[in-house]
């Protein structure tokens, strides 16, 4: 099996927010689709180990930002590359908020939507959210980003690197060593040995 055929399947880039007893969190996410036109249902897959999928558990509700071919890398940093665990993911990121009083960003936004959590089913790594969409609207327009033009416009290009190891594929973090354990999850982005590469 060739794991890189995953990556020719089109994502778009989205920021999942939710809100539970006053916390305000997000996630950077790749996998949101529309499954019904009526009701407008979408579902979502969000890692288990994000604090962002923990709020939605208990909240039931959720946003998501359709991001837009401006936004920059320190966007993704911010947002997918740390825990709100140990930061207010929101301090200095403009927002405003939706309906259900949920976060979504006013800047490097084409549009947002506001959802009522339905359904979920546990995936193992991911959880997945089955939900209805209260509200939406545009906020921009501007082009929306997918998951390869962020690789090839958003993400720095990788510097040679001199170490022995492996580099992820999806963020560029670094594991030295000649090994990589069959069961290590990347620290950043959450994505398993699969999607990473050798350092030769």
């Amino acid at each position: 099996m060739n794991p890189k055929v995953f990556h020719q399947i089109s994502y778009g880039l989205y920021l999942v927010s939710s809100k539970y007893d006053k916390k305000m969190n997000g996630c950077i996410i790749n996998t949101v689709m529309q499954v019904t036109d009526s009701p407008k249902q979408i579902m979502i897959a969000v890692n288990k180990q994000n604090l962002t999928c923990e709020i939605i558990q208990k909240s039931g509700i959720l946003s998501i930002c359709v991001l837009s071919e401006t936004a920059p890398f320190s966007l993704f940093e911010h947002f997918g590359f740390q825990s709100g665990r140990n930061t207010d993911k929101f301090v200095d990121y403009p927002f405003a908020l939706t309906g259900q009083e949920l976060p979504y960003l006013t800047g490097h936004t084409s549009a947002y939507l506001d959802c009522k959590v339905t359904n979920t089913l546990d995936l193992g790594t991911h959880i997945l959210f089955l939900a209805v969409v209260s509200d939406c609207e545009i906020v921009s327009g501007e082009k929306p980003a997918t998951y390869s033009f962020y690789h090839e416009y958003i993400k720095p290009q990788q510097a040679s690197v001199s170490a022995k190891g492996w580099r992820c594929v999806v963020c560029g973090y670094v594991y030295e060593g000649e090994e990589l354990p069959a069961d290590f999850i990347c620290p950043w982005c959450k994505h398993g040995v699969e999607d990473f590469e050798k350092i030769e």
